[in-house]
This record gives structure tokens, C-alpha cells and sequence, in this order.
């Protein structure tokens, strides 16, 4: 092999994507990967692990460690919450929002205080890891108040004597409850979003095309079904009313004559009402299939 051809084969560097090394995120986030048929093996306190079918290897890292990563270029990809890339400041591409690892960080206080807008967090001391959104919120309305800065557990804070209440991640909103502590002011939405480095090679920009064209059919499959049915063909013009379709439905006879059999696309939370309406037209033998992928 010369030299050049040597240079060559050695640029042929594998993606780096990186993933959170535990929690939800971890789990959604490899699962996201596995319906676009990426497979990775689970972490097992391996820092890295290669793709079994597709030219990718990925970095388990802490959540937090991850905007960065991308940034650098260490990682040319990375899978976090959009709250880590704020309050990161990191100077990456936010690529694609997935839909997933949805929360909020809110302001919340002591239930037994009284509230009766912003004013509250004057003066006061605010618990919370997320220092640089919270800053950005106060300074933005006028607020001056002290920033506590704690990494661990934030809404113990309060009862604790370090902090006059908390700005923290909220999910479901029962850790407040359970630490007597109440949301008061929603300040900032989060949810996993892939991120890039914005100056990745050309190789890799071709891989996450890929990779984006996979996520793309899988999302657009989400919330959706496919329906199956017989109907007379007087009902033909009915039923297309009833199912708009992502271009039109699918219509096809059949040996009866009198009779064709339709198939179309719609949304989950629509269907039962779709169904109604489509019986009351004499729609017979209507089957209902989940959708894995739609490729456009």
C-alpha cells in the first residue's frame, strides 16, 4: 500500500456520537437509535461501544459533559436535553428535537409562603444546578436576587436553611410536593434534541443525513395508523372526505361488485371517531395496524 492510499484509509474515521451514560435518557435514546436500526449494546460501565450494523461508535458520558464534547469535536453528535445545551452555553448545531425527555425548569417556593408574582424572588436566595438559565431569567426581569449553586438534591434546599426556594427540572411535580414545596413560574421547556459539531467533516455530514432520514421516517410514524377497510363504492367520495390521507387514499376493487377496498393513513387520536363515521357510511372489516416506519 503507498503512502498516500495509507493517508487516505486513515481519514476514514468512524462518527462519534454521544449518549447519556444512564437514566431515562439513556434508555430513550438507545431505543430512538435501535427503531432507526442502529444497535448498541448497553453501556455496562464501557465508556465506548461500536454500532453492531451501522459505521458509527458511541461515548457514554454524564449528560452535562456532553454539549461540550460535541463542541470540541470530540464527539462530531450528541443525544441530551436542550436545558444541558443552554445552560452549557455550547456552541453546537441543534439538529433535529426527537420528542422525547420532555421537563421543565421551573421556580418553585415554599407552599406555606404566599405568591403573588415575581417580585417574590427578590432579594431572596435561589437553590438550583442550572446557574446560567436562571441568571439569564432573572437579569431579563429586572431581579436581583442570590444564586445558591448545588449539584445534588436542589429541592431539599429550603428546608435545609440554604436557600429560600429552588429553580430545578420538574416532571411529573411530585419530588415538590413530596419536599413541601410548590411551582410557581415555568421558565424553561426541555426535551432530548440531537446536536452536532459544527464543524464536522464532510464524511460525517453524510452520515448524519442518513442518520436524520431514518429519525424522520420514525417520527413520522408516531401517533399514526394504518387503516384497512371494505366499502361500497357508492361511499367511495364519503370516505375520502373522512380519511385525507398524506396524499390520497389507496383504493382498490374488489371481486364483489359494488365494493372497493380503501386504505389510508391517520392520526392515533383520531381514530376511534374515524371509524364511527366510517361504519355509519357501511365501511365493513375494518383493520387497524400499527405503523413502524413511512418513508416519503
Amino acid at each position: 500500500m503507498d503512502l498516500p492510499t495509507v493517508g487516505k484509509f486513515f481519514l476514514l474515521v468512524m462518527l462519534k456520537i454521544a449518549l447519556q451514560s444512564k437514566g431515562r435518557l439513556n434508555e430513550e435514546s438507545l431505543s430512538l437509535l435501535a427503531s432507526i436500526g442502529i444497535n448498541v449494546d448497553e453501556p455496562k460501565r464501557k465508556f465506548i461501544s461500536k454500532a453492531r450494523n451501522f459505521d458509527i461508535e458511541t461515548l457514554f458520558l454524564r449528560d452535562d459533559d456532553i454539549p461540550l464534547v460535541v463542541a470540541s469535536g470530540t464527539a462530531s453528535l450528541g443525544i441530551v436535553g436542550l436545558n444541558e445545551v443552554a445552560e452549557k452555553g455550547a456552541d453546537v448545531e441543534i439538529v433535529k428535537q426527537l420528542g422525547f425527555g420532555g421537563c421543565r425548569i421551573s421556580l418553585a417556593i415554599p407552599k406555606a409562603d404566599k405568591y403573588e408574582g415575581l417580585d417574590y424572588f427578590r432579594g431572596k436566595r435561589i437553590a438550583t444546578s442550572y446557574p446560567r438559565i436562571l441568571k439569564d431569567f432573572l437579569d431579563k426581569n429586572g431581579i436581583e436576587a442570590t444564586i445558591e449553586i448545588i449539584t445534588g438534591s436542589v429541592e431539599i434546599a429550603p428546608a435545609a436553611g440554604i436557600a429560600d426556594c429552588i429553580f430545578d427540572i420538574v416532571s411529573s411535580g411530585s419530588t415538590l410536593v413530596s419536599n413541601g414545596l410548590v411551582e410557581v413560574e415555568r421558565v424553561f421547556e426541555s426535551e432530548a434534541v440531537l446536536i452536532a459539531n459544527k464543524n464536522m467533516s464532510a464524511q460525517d455530514r453524510d452520515t448524519l443525513e442518513e442518520i436524520l432520514f431514518r429519525i424522520d421516517s420514525h417520527l413520522m410514524s408516531s401517533g399514526k395508523k394504518y387503516l384497512l377497510m371494505n366499502i361500497p363504492t357508492a361511499a367511495l367520495d364519503q370516505a375520502v372526505k373522512i380519511l385525507p390521507a398524506m396524499r390520497s387514499p389507496t383504493v382498490m376493487p374488489l371481486a364483489s361488485e359494488g365494493w372497493c377496498s380503501l386504505h389510508s393513513v391517520v392520526e392515533a387520536d383520531t381514530l376511534w371517531e374515524k371509524v364511527r363515521l366510517l361504519k355509519a357510511i357501511g365501511a365493513e372489516g375494518i383493520l387497524v395496524i400499527d405503523l413502524d416506519k413511512i418513508i416519503l
